[in-house]
């Protein structure tokens, strides 16, 4: 696609601190040009890798169209990652013959029309703390990236849906997306009440229609239902969620809370049976919560419901950040969120402000504390944004079904006052 522009965070920060988390996570698919390239290095004879896996594994697709990914590690981190936590094949050949997969996260690159809007995923811990430098300042270096990765013929797809049968052009699609952004913005509020202001108004868009409102009518409607929602919204604390909400809402807790390394995928039905047992657990919501992974430990699930206490001024900001940047970068609903409309996908992103909250009471919980730190928050941003809009999961009917019914409930704002408090 030529001649598009980027559209940047202009409130994110970021540069790569070698951290190696993503190297650790991440299960990387690879094009058959980028296999010959490792092939042509000499690593598939190279002693100096791991013996687990080698540098390259068919893991999917027929033998004429076979699919490729990098080999992994015992602990299910990348064949490449040596004892510094540093990459093999950057070492040795450089940056640029790395896997574009690699060289592109954390950005992802979203179709908005005329432009490419950019986000970032806060799966990276540098990108939670706004360590580095402004993305702003980094836009040549991402145009360069984004001609590898933006297809031709993406100025041509459509505006993501307002709300089943409702659509609008891409110009007027921004103006949903700017309205948002503006009532996050607001520094005077907190952002569990902005959360739920914007919620309000978009219930109001849901129910109507924009066939003859658009341009500067469109407007004159944004404008109109957001003070609404500043009149009919205050802080004051909805009533506890329902039974049936605080169970599906362990569900989807629980599918945050996951640690699938490539190990765990290919671990066949002893993982499959293991997920199972997990989920029944979560939706019982009795005894203790399974651990998912190493950084949680099995506590009483009736401990996490209990007070403790709200997020700290500098995990306000980062959450708030979370949310400006995740809906500016639109990954949140169209192409980048399984074709899900505006309304839809941003009730299923503000479910994940709960999610962080459930999963940082569980944080302290398991180091016997009873209030949440800010770096608890941090923490559980990454791992929550590890598989928000990456996993199948949250595009399937179930999934949808469940906030879906959160939503008829009124359990999502329910949710976010109930473990905010």
């Amino acid at each position: 696609m030529a001649g598009f522009h980027l559209e940047l965070p202009t409130i994110q920060n970021w540069n790569c601190h070698s951290c190696s988390g993503c190297c650790k996570r991440h299960q990387i698919e690879i094009t058959e040009e980028e296999r010959q390239r490792i092939v042509d290095q000499g690593w598939m004879n190279d002693d100096s890798l791991p013996t687990h896996e080698p540098a390259v594994v068919w893991f999917k697709g027929s033998r004429w169209k076979k699919s490729w990914r990098l080999g992994s590690q015992s602990d299910g981190a990348c064949v490449f990652l040596d004892e510094q936590g540093l990459c093999r094949i950057h070492a040795k050949f450089g940056e640029p013959t790395k896997p574009l997969a690699c060289r592109v996260y954390p950005y992802a690159f979203h179709p908005a029309g005329k432009n490419v809007a950019v986000s970032v995923r806060f799966s990276c811990p540098s990108v939670v703390e706004n360590r580095g430098k402004a993305i702003v300042d980094q836009a040549a270096e991402l145009k360069q990236m984004a001609r590898e990765v933006v297809p031709d013929g993406v100025d041509l797809i459509p505006a993501p849906e307002i709300s089943p049968g409702s659509a609008v052009d891409w110009p007027d699609f921004q103006r949903f997306v700017s309205a948002i952004d503006t009532t996050l913005a607001d520094e005077s509020v907190p952002l569990l009440l902005k959360l739920k202001r914007t919620l309000f108004w978009l219930n109001l868009a849901e129910q109507s229609r924009f066939d003859a409102i658009s341009g500067s009518r469109l407007d004159e409607f944004l404008k109109v239902v957001t003070q609404a929602a500043e009149q009919s919204v205050t802080d004051e604390a909805a009533a506890p969620p329902s039974k049936t909400g605080r169970m599906l809402f362990r569900m989807l807790v629980a599918q945050y809370a996951r640690n699938d390394t490539s190990v765990d995928l290919n671990s066949g039905l002893m993982n499959r049976w293991r997920l199972l047992s997990t989920a029944v657990r979560f939706a019982l919501g009795r005894g203790n919560v399974p651990p998912l992974q190493n950084v949680f430990r099995p506590i009483p699930f009736a401990t996490i419901e209990q007070p403790f206490g709200q997020p700290s001024e500098q995990a306000e900001e980062m959450l708030t950040r979370y949310f400006r940047v995740k809906t500016k970068g639109l990954q949140f609903c169209g192409r980048a969120f399984f074709d899900i409309g505006l309304v839809e996908g941003f009730r299923s992103l503000v479910l994940v402000y709960p999610s962080i909250l459930w999963l940082a009471r569980w944080l302290a919980a398991g180091d016997k504390r009873t209030r949440i730190e800010t770096d608890d928050v941090a923490q559980t941003i990454a791992i929550a944004d590890h598989y928000h809009a990456y996993t199948p999961a949250f595009g399937t009917r179930a999934f949808r079904r469940r906030v879906r019914i959160l939503t008829q409930l009124g359990d999502i704002e329910k949710l976010g006052d109930w473990y905010s408090r």
